[in-house]
């Protein structure tokens, strides 16, 4: 089965918790998941031909939270052809830059070869103040993608 690492970028907790769903929606799928609230350029590294959640809300003018900056940073000039990721964004379309941090985070890992895994999920908070019953299905359907 398949090692997830879940790296979080949250302002209000809604990301988190969508995190540790999937956390509890991998597990019970035989994966190993493990929550990174507060994400590292060392815990990321750790997952290098593993695979990454990455669940990240978007704040400003599409920014991302200042609890996932650090890693985004840091992570900038890497080349990572062997990792496998996946995006869950969160966001609100009533703003201009709908799922902007979930979409930089995309793009930055596009750049750097990384392989995605399936589509990336937006979840918009004007239409589903719940993101957990849009983002569980997603992540039991993500998790039936992993060797």
């Amino acid at each position: 089965m398949a090692d997830v690492g879940i790296f979080v970028g949250t302002m209000y907790g809604n990301a988190l918790l969508v995190a540790e769903e999937a956390q509890t929606l991998l597990e019970a799928q035989g994966h190993t998941a493990k929550v990174f609230e507060d994400p590292e350029v060392s815990d990321w590294e750790s997952y290098q031909g593993k695979y990454a959640l990455v669940v990240t809300s978007t704040t400003g003018q599409g920014d991302l939270p200042d609890s996932i900056v650090p890693l985004f940073q840091g992570i900038q000039d890497m080349y990572q052809p062997h990792l496998r990721y996946g995006i869950i964004a969160l966001g609100d379309s009533t703003y201009a830059n709908f799922c902007g941090g979930g979409k930089r985070f995309d793009a930055l890992l596009q750049e750097q070869g990384a392989q995605r895994i399936g589509e990336m999920l937006m979840i918009d908070a004007s239409e589903d103040p719940e993101p957990e019953t849009v983002s569980n299905p997603w992540v039991e359907h993500w998790a039936t993608l992993l060797r």
